[in-house]
């Protein structure tokens, strides 16, 4: 895998994490359209974040050995930042338009 599939697919894990919770829990949902570009952009911003610490896509393939537990890690995060990210959202939105 390259780098760039790497972040391709953690991409996706966020935007699949973030309609799924959304599907399962109704009270955090903003619509299709909403869960998903919350979860790209949750993704993105947790990736960003964790990818400081060594988590990124190019450490994964780093001088062409890969690691499988960075890998997960990268995945795991991408799905809690599409969740965490979601859930934050709601909260926001609620306190914004509370009557």
């Amino acid at each position: 895998m390259t780098g760039t599939l790497i972040s391709l697919i953690s991409i996706f894990i966020g935007l699949i994490a973030a309609n799924v919770f959304a599907y399962f829990n109704k009270k955090y949902s903003f619509g299709f359209t909403g869960n998903t570009l919350i979860g790209v952009f949750g993704s993105i911003l947790f990736i960003k974040t964790f990818g400081r610490l060594g988590f990124d896509p190019w450490s994964i393939m780093d001088h062409g050995n890969f690691n499988t537990a960075r890998l997960i890690v990268n995945f795991v995060v991408s799905a809690l930042g599409g969740v965490l990210l979601m859930i934050l959202a709601k909260k926001l939105y609620l306190r914004i338009n509370k009557s």
